[in-house]
């Protein structure tokens, strides 16, 4: 596998058609795709060696997305200011270099805005995962 480059990683919103056409956000220059896992501890007094016991597949599986980079003002940004205000838990895919792609539900949890006297507009945004996500590898 060789070095990929950050740049490859993608952040694209559904157009809410069936099936839904990808956008991808732009102007993102940082992308953090974080998966997690909510461990059930099943540990107790017979537990060998007093060592902790994790339950085989329980808990909570999530997804956090978050991005930022510059302001373009391009469609899918209009798209994402209306996924916030609206509440809706969209259709997004995340591409991974070399590695696959996920595609499920996210709202849309932080949307801010900045920008300096002396510099370009920038934003960001946080997507939270709100249903199944599906993996495809590459």
């Amino acid at each position: 596998m060789s070095v990929q480059s950050g740049r490859d990683i993608l952040i694209r919103i559904g157009d809410g058609g069936d099936p839904p056409v990808f956008t991808a956000a732009a102007g993102l220059r940082l992308k953090t795709i974080s998966l997690n896992a909510r461990l059930v501890d099943v540990t107790n007094a017979d537990s060998v060696g007093g060592w902790r016991e994790l339950m085989d597949g329980a808990g909570l599986k999530t997804c956090a997305v978050s991005g930022s980079g510059v302001f373009v003002d391009a469609a899918a940004d209009a798209r994402i200011r209306q996924a916030f205000f609206d509440r809706s838990a969209d259709s997004w895919q995340l591409l991974i270099p070399d590695f696959g792609t996920l595609t499920g539900a996210f709202q849309v949890a932080a949307l801010d805005y900045a920008g300096r006297h002396d510099g370009e507009a920038s934003w960001s945004m946080s997507l939270a995962s709100a249903g199944p996500l599906v993996f495809e590898a590459l």
